[in-house]
C-alpha cells in the first residue's frame, strides 16, 4: 500500500516508522529545512528525537508530492496535523481520496468534528479517524499498543487495518465515528482536569499541607465523571454509548488524564503550580490540543443543552476566571443528584 503521512509531529512520525517496515510511505513536513535536516540525521529531533527513522521511510517536503504519492487505487492519506490545519489538508485532496485524520477535537469558531468538515468541504472523499489510547513514544518504539480506526465506509476502516495493524500495533474497527471522535475530543479537556487536581495534590504534599488537597479519590470521580460528561455529549450527537466503554473513550481517557508522557495532563500539573498558561504552553514545544478545544467542547454543549460542568470548570481555569482550588471548590459544592 502506499501511504502518505501529512504532518510530522510525534505521532504522526511514530505511525509512519511503523507503517514503513511494510509499506510505500511517505511523511510530509511544511518546513524544508526540517526535511532536510530529518533525511540527514535519520531523526525527527524536535518531535520524536528518541527514535530513528527508517531508510524506507520517504520524508517529503513538497505536499502536492505527496498527496500524488497516495491517491492511486490502493493509496491511503493521513492527516497528521493539529485540528486547527484538517479544513485546509481536506480542501487540498482530490474527490475520491482515502484518508485518515490522527487530530482530536472540534473545530475553533464552528465547533465542528472531523467528519462534519469532511462533509461541508469534501463530500466526495472516503473519511474516517484513527484515535485510541497512544503515546507517540511508545508506538515508534514498538511497544504494544492498540487503536481503533472508525468509519461508515467499511472498506476504509479495513484499509486502516492493512495499513497500520502488526503484531505490536492492534487495529480495531468502528462504524461510530461520531463516538469516536467525541471521546478523543473530551478526553483532553479531562486529561487537563485530572492534572490539575494531581498537580493540587502533589503541591500540597510538598509543602506538608495536604489534608484538604484533592487525592487519589478526587482523580478517580474525574475521570468516571468525566466519563460521563463525554457520554452525555456523544449521545446528543448522535454516538453509540458502547463506544465511550471502548478504546477510543475510557481507554484513552484513563491514559491521557493519568499517563506521564500526556501533554494535556502536563498542561493541569503545571497549572496547579501557579504558572501562567501562556508561559505552560511555550515551555511545552507541542500542541496541546485540550486547551483549544476545550471552548469548543463547552460551546457545542452548550448548544445542545448537555450539562458538563468539568468542562466548563476546566474553561474557566484555563480563562482566569477560576484559580484550581476554586474549580474543585466549585466542582465539589453543587448540588446532589442521581448518578445516572
Amino acid at each position: 500500500m502506499k501511504i502518505s503521512v501529512l504532518g510530522a509531529g510525534a505521532w504522526g512520525t511514530a505511525l509512519a516508522i511503523q507503517a514503513s517496515a511494510r509499506h510505500q510511505v511517505k511523511l510530509w513536513a511544511r518546513d524544508a529545512a526540517a526535511v532536510a535536516v530529518m533525511r540527514a540525521s535519520a531523526r525527527n529531533s524536535q518531535y520524536l528525537p528518541e527514535a530513528v527513522l527508517p531508510p524506507a521511510l520517504q520524508i517529503e517536503s513538497d505536499l502536492a508530492a505527496a498527496i500524488a504519492h497516495a491517491t492511486q487505487e490502493d493509496g491511503l492519506i493521513v492527516v497528521a496535523t493539529p485540528m486547527a490545519a484538517l479544513r485546509s489538508m481536506l480542501v487540498a485532496l482530490p474527490d475520491g481520496a482515502r484518508v485518515l485524520w490522527l487530530c482530536k477535537g472540534f473545530e475553533a469558531g464552528t465547533g465542528l468534528l472531523g467528519h462534519e468538515i469532511a462533509r461541508e468541504v469534501q463530500p466526495r472523499l472516503r473519511v474516517g479517524i484513527l484515535s485510541g489510547p497512544s503515546f507517540a513514544q511508545e508506538v515508534a518504539a514498538g511497544q504494544p499498543t492498540a487503536l481503533v480506526a472508525a468509519s461508515e465506509d467499511t472498506e476504509l476502516a479495513a484499509a486502516a487495518v492493512e495499513a497500520f495493524h502488526s503484531e505490536r500495533l492492534r487495529v480495531y474497527t468502528s462504524a461510530d465515528p461520531i463516538g469516536v471522535e467525541v471521546g478523543g475530543a473530551v478526553k483532553n479537556v479531562m486529561a487537563i482536569a485530572v492534572g490539575t487536581a494531581d498537580g493540587l495534590r502533589l503541591r500540597a504534599e510538598r509543602i506538608g499541607v495536604s489534608a484538604d488537597a484533592p487525592g487519589l479519590n478526587a482523580r478517580a470521580a474525574l475521570i468516571t465523571r468525566g466519563l460521563a460528561e463525554m457520554l452525555r455529549l456523544g449521545m446528543a450527537l448522535g454516538a453509540r454509548s458502547e463506544t465511550f466503554m471502548g478504546l477510543s473513550g475510557m481507554g484513552d481517557l484513563v491514559l491521557t488524564a493519568t499517563g506521564d508522557l500526556s501533554r494535556n495532563r502536563r498542561v493541569g500539573l503545571l497549572l496547579a503550580e501557579g504558572l501562567p498558561l501562556s508561559q505552560i504552553l511555550h515551555d511545552l514545544g507541542h500542541v496541546a490540543e485540550g486547551v483549544y478545544s476545550a471552548p469548543t467542547v463547552l460551546a457545542r454543549a452548550q448548544l445542545k443543552g448537555v450539562d458538563m460542568p468539568i468542562t466548563a470548570a476546566v474553561v474557566a481555569v484555563l480563562e482566569g476566571r477560576l484559580s484550581p482550588v476554586a474549580a474543585v471548590d466549585l466542582l465539589m459544592g453543587r448540588q446532589a443528584k442521581s448518578e445516572h
